[in-house]
């Protein structure tokens, strides 16, 4: 076999490298899902940082306010331990459900979400994100509100350390639960309706006594994300607190806020492509 030069060919005849169809350029690495998830929450943490002092007192006197018109009913006990749980995690409804739906209502409706569409990065960093931004306004008020609490009520302060996973735990079960009412909602009206609504059932169903539910609302009430987390930490007033039935609560609230949190990332991929 000879070897032809190429500038030896006949006109309109290429050679093997030129005929063949052009490569591909090369893609960069995927963004990974921790660097992406802790750039959305720096990202998110700055931009609402101008709105942090009115949200936290807003949230904070509310239920503080629930707390102190609740005492002229409540003597202690049982009912208590139930009022403070639930003014306590009501801070983390107030922030985590309503805001976060009214946010990315807002976001869908102002084609917000086209910007983080062309981002490289996991749909879940962005939710998770927003999410993780959010609930951490609410550490603050919560641990304030707690402690208002057990001055007014006579409740032990020995175990308010478990809010250092009540929070999170139960944060990331109403944050999903906000951001996917917040995306699937059709109008940012409906979206700010829903929040509402779900952080008045989360004030209805969670600072009220269970004991003096009709027993259809309590199944309504274990059908609430945030009840188990005002179920774990009441648990933890008693003079003897039971740690399995706590630890179980906990882990309830865990796997709620997980298949929360993933709905509420199909909701943004179903949001984001149309």
């Amino acid at each position: 076999m000879s070897v032809v030069p190429a500038g030896a060919l006949p006109a309109g005849v290429l050679t093997a490298e030129e005929a063949a169809p052009p490569r591909p350029a090369a893609l960069g690495p995927r963004a990974r899902l921790l660097p992406s998830l802790a750039a959305v929450y720096r990202a998110q943490l700055s931009r609402a940082r101008v709105a942090r002092i009115p949200l936290l007192f807003v949230a904070t006197f509310q239920s503080v306010g629930i707390m102190i018109l609740m005492r002229g009913v409540v003597d202690g006990g049982g009912e208590a331990r139930a009022v403070v749980a639930g003014s306590s995690v009501l801070v983390v409804a107030f922030v985590a459900l309503n805001l976060l739906a009214q946010y990315f209502g807002q976001l869908r409706a102002s084609g917000g979400l086209d910007h983080y569409a062309t981002l490289p990065v996991p749909p879940a960093a962005v939710v998770l994100g927003a999410a993780g931004a959010y609930a951490s306004f609410t550490v603050p008020g919560t641990v304030v509100t707690a402690v208002v609490g057990c001055a007014l009520f006579g409740l032990p302060l020995a175990h308010l350390w478990i809010l250092a996973a009540v929070i999170p735990l139960a944060g990331a079960a109403l944050a999903g639960l906000g951001a996917a009412l917040g995306l699937l909602a059709p109008r940012p009206e409906l979206a700010t309706l829903l929040g509402q609504l779900g952080m008045s059932a989360a004030l209805l169903l969670g600072v009220l006594p269970p004991e003096r539910m009709p027993e259809a609302v309590r199944i309504v009430r274990d059908l609430l994300p945030s009840t188990y987390g005002v179920e774990a930490f009441a648990r933890t007033f008693a003079p003897h607190p039971d740690w399995a039935h706590v630890l179980g609560d906990l882990a309830v609230c865990g796997v709620v806020g997980v298949i929360s949190l993933a709905m509420a990332t199909w909701a943004y991929r179903r949001a984001a492509v149309r």
